[in-house]
């Protein structure tokens, strides 16, 4: 624990580690180096891992413009399995036979997903409805409507299968599910599917190369966690927020 002697701000890339949510990681932060404000731009869910952006101090205000921009993934779908959460940390709800679902019939669907699409966000998300986050109502078994939203899926491609497991990569705007995204996909094969693994590489200007490992930070003074940290400069039109 350590105390800054002057005022921090900052945009740091943390390589978000499986079963962390992104409030984990910023609390860890907020408490590791005890700086007041640190937010982040752009969820990541607890299954996921990789590029989390964080904002400290100052840059906390840069978060809805961070938050806008584009993201990439690696992932792998398993085919033959529907969950709640459309993720493998949801509870099962359906299974189904995957044989005879291959790359070359995924591929055959893939164009419908591809562009500007709309996509209805799960009932296990924090998006709020009356106030209340989704998730909290979906814990108490109650579903309610959702509005479609409209997002751009720039590339979705499926690279290779071993079995019920695919493996993809996919580049796509903000707001958009990838868990969902997978979901709906393996409705439309007939056969049910969930997102198994999910690592974002890029965020916007920030990739994975760059991004400190929590396990990095435990180990920082508080010097090397500044020279991490790219400063509010860098973003020209919000230089003046340092």
């Amino acid at each position: 624990m350590m105390r800054p002697m002057k005022s921090i701000d900052g945009i740091l890339a943390v390589d978000k580690p499986q079963g962390w949510t992104s409030h984990d990681v910023c609390a860890f932060v907020r408490k590791r180096f005890r700086i007041p404000k640190v937010g982040h731009a752009g969820t990541l869910d607890p299954l996921a891992t990789g590029v989390l952006v964080l904002l400290i101090g100052k840059a906390t205000k840069l978060s809805q413009d961070l938050s806008s921009c584009d993201k990439d993934y690696f992932g792998t779908f398993e085919l033959g399995v529907e969950t709640d959460s459309h993720d493998r940390d949801g509870r099962v709800i359906r299974e189904a036979t995957w044989e005879g679902i291959d790359l070359e019939r995924i591929r055959g669907i893939l164009p419908s997903f591809v562009g500007e699409i709309e996509q209805i966000p799960p009932m296990i998300s924090a998006i709020r409805y009356k106030g209340v986050r989704l998730y909290h109502l979906a814990r108490r078994g109650t579903e309610v409507p959702r509005e479609k939203r409209r997002i751009v899926v720039h590339e979705f491609r499926v690279e290779d299968q071993k079995g019920p497991f695919v493996h993809f990569f996919a580049r796509v705007s903000k707001g958009t599910y990838l868990r969902t995204l997978v979901h709906d996909i393996g409705e439309t094969l007939g056969c049910h599917a969930t997102l198994s693994e999910l690592r974002r590489v890029r965020a916007g200007d920030f990739r994975l190369e760059e991004a400190v490992t929590v396990e990095a930070l435990k180990k920082f003074a508080l010097d090397e966690l500044e020279r991490h940290l790219r400063p509010l400069s860098s973003f020209p039109p919000y230089a003046y927020l340092g």
